[in-house]
């Protein structure tokens, strides 16, 4: 259930920033290697949320399953940052977080590790708390639930899946027997309960195969591989004839528990056929590993064994066996064992390329000499060599050209030659979705200038009559639009400098309206700052378009998000804004109203001028008044045909007398030609039977050709004061003796 915000307007917006700034780099540590630029970007915004916001010097964040607290008054629920972060820290087992002072980025980097490890290993490891105790630094400070109160649930008689009882011993010897296995209803609904977790699953895959050794301790490889499968297979049976439609998690979960086991195990376990009788495991599995887990297996496998084999090559292409897959997963294990000694060593350097090319299966002897081989795998010996060699001054400039810019920049130049080269419609269909994600890519490691050009390359494409991939061109950019790369770059909107503000406006006027649904996060906040400022710039310059897109404004329930819904609304000053800012005008709040008139005072539509007229005859004495101040407080002069088409319509001798008069002081306050001539008319107006509302129209309309101030009313003036009638001759002459 959604809830308002118990904090403060300052403080609802830091931890908000700070609370996306965190998803975000939590994200991107999970996605890329630490040393990548979208990376280092991502955590050197944490660091700046946590330095400017206005949490204080020192600050306690509470953590509940969905939203964040400050010294026990909620957050704002409502706001997806919020709930996301939340969400993310309690499933980590965190009930709260202390920052103090300056947070070091190297401090941010063990965080993000921590953050980012299995639940399993997290878990094992004591949890949270007790791994920050070992491994953190006292500008955090965590909070984590209390493990032992988790673990007694396991004496009560809700036994938890993996709790080491009669039951869970009479499983695991009964698998490990290797007999066909009968279980009862207990037994069922235990293994049911324990495939429900990657956990629990690892530790019955551990239990079964710990028996599988050898007198002196040696693992049975093939032994233990069989067993494991065996457990996998019960679990996956059970599970698709008591919960079938739990299956793809199961086998989601299986896959994230094998790699946690010994990779020579799972190695040999997927070389095994899948029983056609029962559920495919090895097919399912294989299926549900997804990038990182691959990488984590081969990293693990390449660590232990120091060299890759066929039979690694052969799992490999079982579980990735698109070229394309193969070539991520091989950049995020060679990520992952750069942090190992393995990886470290000379050694590995040397033997890299020789398992890159066997894992991968590429043959390249039709294009490579032997000799050549020979030299490419001694390439570490020589680069040492070649340290103590005087080196060519040019190097320096060399090394630069192969620095991240000049590379990032190489890479977007080349998939736009792609794509603009590219002429097949299926296949430029298939690429404008890759160059939406690698703008977003550019968007989150601060890159402006070159996700402007990937999203100018998109914006020329999608506006060129029959060009080929058009209308996918347009679907990317409405979905960068709307995407959390767009959201989160304009959360930063009010702490880039103009040259920052001047790259972010320009992607953001390439790709097009759909970026107001990112735009009116930042605006949905009662105070003006340069954040709104710069956001409402840039929406109203979408013009009509945009219209339709700030309905969710004015129909929010903040008055404050209605109100600026219907400031940018009077700032487009388009017909189609009438619809929405009507229902503003009944608006209890005044503030909104006020807004609404201002709004529709400026569009030039008669729509407009309708509504305003209903709502100065409905209304009478202060509130007309309140109405008609609102109409000219900024004394915008577009507001002038709206004023002249109302005293058009309205009896000015009649029923409408009082709005009349109201209306022909406002156009005296505007103070412009325009209003000149119907100030004239009106001055004329007589009546037998209504001397008296005659004489106030003359009055009023005198007082405002005077407050008009300019040389045709003062020419306007002096022709009533000399050739007006009786009454308005007196009325007139006596305004000019007067000034």
């Amino acid at each position: 259930m959604s809830q308002v915000s118990q904090l403060s307007p300052e403080l609802s917006r830091g931890l908000l920033h700070m609370a996306r700034a965190l998803l975000a780099a939590v994200r991107n540590w999970t996605l890329y290697p630490p040393e990548h630029p979208t990376v280092r970007a991502s955590v050197e915004r944490l660091a700046a949320a946590l330095q400017a916001s206005e949490l204080g010097a020192a600050f306690a964040i509470g953590v509940t399953p969905d939203t964040l607290m400050i010294e026990g008054a909620a957050a704002d629920n409502s706001q997806t940052g919020i709930t996301e972060a939340a969400a993310m820290l309690h499933d980590r087992d965190i009930v709260s977080i202390m920052f103090v002072g300056a947070v070091p980025p190297e401090t941010i980097h063990a965080f993000l590790r921590m953050l980012t490890l299995e639940p399993a290993e997290r878990r094992a490891r004591g949890g949270p708390a007790r791994i920050w105790a070992d491994q953190g630094h006292p500008s955090v400070t965590i909070e984590q639930i209390d493990y032992s109160k988790v673990l007694a649930r396991e004496e009560g008689p809700a036994a938890e899946p993996a709790k080491r009882d009669d039951l869970w011993r009479s499983i695991v010897i009964s698998i490990a027997g290797g007999q066909k296995a009968i279980f009862d209803q207990r037994a069922q609904e235990r293994l049911l309960a324990i495939a429900g977790s990657a956990a629990n699953i690892g530790d019955l895959a551990t239990a079964v195969a710990a028996p599988k050794c050898t007198l002196d301790g040696s693992p049975m490889i093939t032994s233990q591989a069989a067993t494991v499968l065996a457990a996998f297979r019960h679990l996956s049976s059970i599970v698709s004839v008591m919960s079938p439609d739990r299956l793809p998690e199961v086998m989601t979960n299986l896959a994230t528990a094998a790699t946690q086991l010994d990779p020579h195990v799972i190695m040999q376990l997927m070389q095994s056929p899948d029983d056609p009788g029962s559920v495919p495991v090895i097919a399912g599995m294989a299926a549900a590993f997804d990038d990182v887990k691959v990488a984590q297996l081969l990293a693990t496998a390449l660590a232990l064994d120091g060299q890759a084999s066929d039979r690694l090559a052969t799992i490999f292409n079982t579980i990735a066996p698109d070229e394309d897959r193969k070539r991520r997963v091989l950049t995020l294990t060679r990520s992952l064992l750069s942090e190992t000694d393995f990886g470290r060593s000379g050694q590995f350097q040397v033997l890299w390329a020789s398992t890159e090319e066997l894992l991968v299966a590429y043959n390249d002897k039709a294009f490579v000499s032997d000799s050549y081989r020979n030299a490419l795998d001694g390439v570490g010996g020589r680069a040492e060599r070649m340290s103590s060699v005087d080196l060519p001054d040019e190097l320096p400039e060399w090394m630069e050209s192969l620095g991240q810019a000049n590379v990032r920049v190489l890479s977007v130049t080349m998939l736009i030659d792609l794509f603009t080269l590219e002429q097949d419609p299926a296949r430029a269909a298939d690429m404008a979705p890759d160059m939406s994600a690698l703008a977003e890519d550019l968007l989150m490691s601060g890159a402006y200038d070159d996700a402007l050009t990937v999203t100018r390359a998109l914006q020329t494409r999608a506006s060129a009559q029959k060009s080929i991939g058009k209308e996918a061109c347009r679907r990317a950019l409405d979905e960068l639009g709307e995407s959390l790369a767009m959201r989160e770059t304009v959360a930063l909107i009010g702490d880039v400098d103009e040259d920052g503000w001047t790259g972010i406006k320009s992607v953001i006027d390439s790709i097009g309206v759909s970026s107001v649904e990112a735009l009116k996060s930042a605006i949905a906040v009662e105070q003006d700052n340069i954040t709104t400022t710069r956001a409402e710039a840039i929406i109203a310059g979408f013009g009509s378009k945009a219209v339709m897109r700030l309905a969710s404004l004015v129909g929010d329930s903040r008055w404050f998000v209605q109100r600026r819904g219907a400031r940018l609304l009077g700032k487009i000053g388009t017909a189609d804004a009438v619809p929405l800012l009507q229902p503003l005008l009944r608006q209890s709040d005044p503030r909104v109203a006020r807004e609404a008139v201002a709004a529709l005072g400026v569009i030039p539509d008669p729509a407009a001028a309708r509504a305003i007229q209903t709502v100065l005859r409905a209304a009478t004495g202060d509130v007309r008044r309140a109405v008609t101040d609102a109409l000219v407080a900024e004394k915008d002069p577009r507001v002038v045909p709206m004023l002249v088409r109302i005293i058009e319509e309205s009896e000015a001798l009649g029923k409408d007398h009082e709005l009349v008069l109201e209306t022909v002081g406002a156009l005296g306050t505007v103070g412009t030609d325009a209003a000149v001539s119907v100030l004239v008319t009106v001055s004329q107006k007589r009546s037998f039977f209504g001397r008296k509302k005659a004489r106030a129209l003359k009055e009023r309309s005198v007082d405002a050709l005077a407050r008009v101030g300019t040389a045709r009313s003062a020419a306007a003036l002096q022709d009533a004061a000399t050739k007006g009638d009786g009454m308005l001759r007196k009325i007139a002459a006596q305004k000019v003796r007067g000034s």
